[in-house]
């Protein structure tokens, strides 16, 4: 798949306010659609996921939350995360635009426990690829993630949320405490602001066409 350059508008002008100005009741898929691709967003236990796709979704998200109960005591953490009163159980759901509205991403956020692996599983199924959400206060929480995605071959791109108080590291260190691989996008992003959550979802996208273009040039060999 390859793809053309991002627009947050489907009437063919970019520009983030066309974006803001979405009526959110709106959830059919504009006929100008072409093409689609499946996208799924993973990490640790609150670590920004939902944020995420609330803030760049066109449409109304889905979200699959339940209050936080005393039964996940000592099973979530919520050191990182103190005022956090719900977790997703099932997905987050949404839905974004590019080319002028020719194609759409959908995007699928996956729980961040390890106890929901079976349906990060089912989840992943048909991706193209995943981004997946790491915080600096707790990487190890992103490693359950990153080895399902590598186990089942799905290329992805980590961005490093930027949470308040969260320390800062150099990217070497990061990449070495990730086990990433070198050909691995490292980004940076705000969860919660729309342009930097899409420029985090835009380093993906590119890095999958170059993937995509890789694997088809070795098949042809």
């Amino acid at each position: 798949m390859d793809f053309a350059p991002w627009s947050d508008r489907t009437d063919g002008s970019a520009g983030a306010e066309g974006a803001d100005r979405a009526d959110p009741s709106v959830t059919y898929v504009p006929a100008t659609v072409t093409r689609s691709a499946k996208i799924v967003v993973a990490g640790g236990f609150g670590v920004g996921k939902t944020t995420l796709i609330g803030s760049v979704s066109e449409v109304r998200p889905l979200r699959m939350e339940e209050p936080i109960t005393q039964a996940s005591a000592g099973v979530d953490d919520l050191r990182g995360t103190p005022h956090k009163t719900t977790t997703t159980v099932a997905m987050d759901f949404g839905r974004i635009h590019m080319a002028g509205g020719r194609i759409a991403l959908y995007l699928f956020g996956l729980p961040g426990q390890s106890r929901f692996q079976p349906l990060w599983e089912d989840l992943a199924e048909g991706a193209l690829g995943c981004l997946v959400l790491a915080d600096t206060r707790d990487l190890d929480a992103s490693h359950d993630a990153l080895g399902l995605l590598d186990s089942a071959g799905i290329p992805y791109a980590v961005a490093i949320n930027t949470c308040p108080g969260a320390p800062s590291y150099p990217e070497a260190e990061l990449r070495e405490a990730l086990a990433l691989e070198p050909q691995t996008p490292l980004t940076h992003c705000d969860a919660r602001d729309r342009t930097s959550s899409l420029h985090a979802l835009i380093t993906l996208t590119e890095y999958l066409t170059e993937h995509r273009s890789a694997a088809l040039l070795e098949s042809r060999r």
